[in-house]
């Protein structure tokens, strides 16, 4: 049975002394004359009989879950009541290998269970279940209940009703109106067999056997086959999650773009890694999209070309330096600047106190220049051990790679990992008081991590200002399925701190330098759209690249079916009024399953 999958499923569904809701013992035994599998489930995503017993409830076995901590197996009632809201499916936790097969007829007796996958603190919905359950066979060989067909007009295009504001924004107690909301209609399903056709993918497939697809073929499509995260109050509500009930080895391995042609059937579970998400019995056939990885074009003479890449704790004992330089060299046409992301130290993700990262930074040089591109210099200030957040023992940082036939560095001395840099006033131009140094390192903004790394390049004389960020992630943020609506954005409050002293250094710049060439670039960790970008832009003091495309091209990640920006190049007003400025969000790796890193690169060229 399933391998790669079995430890990330065993957090689905767990026995019921795990549960969110409290054990209450009725003095006997509803029975299943009088309840039914839509009575256990309600009208609201609270089982009106959580932490209650019931007896001989009936249904038809569609589906069984063999492996990891979460086993158990999906009924059915095939006599379905007239409410749209009431869900005719339930899972029932056995917690050993369950002893029925798909077609068998029973009847469960055990305990109502709402379990919250992730735990309470997640803010995660919770999954209706029967737990401790005693089952006994009916018969076998029953036809299962037709599946649910899920396509672009059973779902509603508004995605999810404003949470309750006396119970903390939750939706949980609220009467389901699966006509009316996306996550609603997704909850009315929960359990029940359902069914998807020839659907298109949406996020690639993972380490995990898990990949994204959405029914709604034209709702906010990317011109290479994604489906675009436009704003808070835009959400695509046609996206689904798809993992598989059998053999991880016959999952599909596809890209964004490919198609599951026929039929994908099977429960609707919720989880924790995404939210409601087809346990497929029946995986429909993959059919090729043809997506190729893009190549930006070669920056002329008199181009200054500057990059950002996230290659994602790189460290000398990952095997990923080669296609990584070839990526650079190939598909980037070897940008004069390259400023990193997640470099790590010498040894990883060994915790020994080491910080240096010269190994790792001149391997990947080295790949570079056997990949046929220049032999870059570079710039980097070590961190204080383990201040910098990211994997425990990795050290991660920025890294500025340079061209030295193309760009030189100014060094000037004083920069490293507690030292703020300054900007001072010489000959009527801005300059740094370090370079390379650190954004106001000691500020409580960077507590556990990275700090922007800033310097100062020369391009044919003319001096640019590159700041180097990978800003707080979105770790601890509820999902966009939360039962809290809307979710808590728990992360932006210091990214928001670390925004505003950038951006206030920036400032400081162009106070000094009116027409000074400024950029900011890297993983900001934050939407075009977000707060966090607003304040990273202030008063015009900087402005995001991205929105010089298509919307239809502004992504650089892709996460649980929504293409979005994460990573971004900000350029000061000099350089975006120079009617030049040429971006390019390349777009090698969110869209492929065979990705050696999660984020695509951004290059912007332009004359300074």
């Amino acid at each position: 049975m399933p391998s790669k999958s079995s430890a990330r499923l065993a957090a689905l569904t767990v026995a019921a002394v795990c549960s969110a809701a409290s054990a209450v013992a009725l003095t006997s035994p509803a029975h299943a004359d009088s309840v039914r599998i839509h009575d256990v489930q309600g009208t609201t995503r609270i089982s009106p009989y959580a932490g209650q017993k019931v007896a001989d409830v009936p249904g038809i076995v569609t589906g069984t879950r063999t492996y990891g901590s979460s086993r158990g197996f999906w009924m059915q009632d095939p006599t379905p009541d007239d409410d749209p809201a009431t869900s005719e499916g339930v899972f029932v936790f056995t917690s050993s290998t369950p002893k029925v097969a798909v077609g068998d007829s029973v009847t469960v007796s055990g305990t109502v269970s709402e379990y919250v996958p992730g735990g309470t603190s997640s803010g995660n919905q919770s999954v209706t279940e029967i737990t401790k359950p005693t089952v006994a066979t009916v018969s076998t060989g029953n036809a299962v209940p037709a599946p649910t067909v899920i396509d672009a007009d059973s779902v509603p295009d508004e995605y999810t009703p404003a949470g309750d504001s006396a119970a903390n924004g939750s939706i949980n107690a609220l009467p389901l109106e699966p006509s009316t909301y996306a996550l609603d209609y997704y909850e009315s399903l929960e359990g029940m067999n359902v069914q998807v056709a020839d659907a298109r993918v949406v996020t690639a497939t993972d380490p995990y056997s898990e990949l994204w697809v959405t029914v709604k073929p034209h709702e906010n499509r990317t011109r290479r086959g994604g489906a675009l995260y436009g704003s808070y109050d835009s959400q695509n509500t046609g996206r689904l999650q798809i993992q598989t009930l059998g053999p991880t080895s016959g999952f599909p391995v596809a890209n964004v773009g490919d198609t599951l042609s026929g039929t994908t059937t099977g429960p609707l579970d919720y989880n924790q890694y995404g939210g409601y998400t087809l346990a497929a019995s029946e995986l429909g056939t993959l059919k090729s999209g043809g997506l190729q990885r893009e190549t930006t074009r070669k920056q002329a003479r008199g181009e200054l070309a500057v990059a950002t890449y996230n290659v994602e704790n790189l460290d000398p004992s990952d095997t990923t330096f080669a296609a990584h330089a070839a990526a650079i060299v190939n598909n980037l046409q070897s940008p004069d600047i390259v400023s990193l992301e997640e470099i790590q130290d010498n040894d990883g993700a060994t915790d020994d106190g080491v910080v240096d990262a010269s190994a790792t930074v001149n391997k990947l040089i080295d790949a570079i220049v056997a990949a046929g591109g220049p032999k870059y210099d570079w710039r980097s200030i070590d961190p204080v051990n383990d201040q910098d957040g990211g994997e425990p023992g990795g050290n991660i940082r920025q890294v500025f790679l340079f061209n030295p036939e193309r760009v030189s560095f100014t060094d000037r001395a004083g920069g490293d990992s507690t030292t703020a840099v300054g900007v001072t006033k010489v000959r009527g131009k801005a300059q740094l008081t370090a370079s390379p140094g650190r954004i106001e390192p000691a500020n409580d903004a960077w507590k556990s991590s990275r700090k922007p790394l800033a310097g100062e390049f020369v391009f044919r004389g003319r001096t640019v200002f590159v700041i180097a960020n990978h800003l707080n992630s979105k770790g601890g943020d509820q999902g966009l399925s939360s039962q809290y609506q809307p979710p808590t954005r728990s992360s932006e409050t210091q990214r928001h701190a670390q925004a505003t002293l950038v951006n206030g250094f920036v400032k400081s710049i162009l106070d000094v330098q009116k027409n000074a060439d400024v950029i900011a670039l890297g993983d900001m960790n934050d939407f075009d759209f977000s707060g966090t970008a607003q304040i990273l832009e202030g008063d015009g003091e900087l402005w995001s690249a991205i929105k010089s495309l298509p919307k239809s091209e502004r992504y650089t990640y892709d996460y649980q079916g929504n293409q979005q920006v994460l990573d971004q190049i900000l350029v000061s007003p000099s350089i975006r009024r120079g009617c030049d400025l040429d971006y390019d969000s390349v777009h090698i790796n969110s869209e492929f399953h065979d990705q050696i890193s999660d984020h695509d690169p951004q290059v912007l060229r332009f004359r300074p």
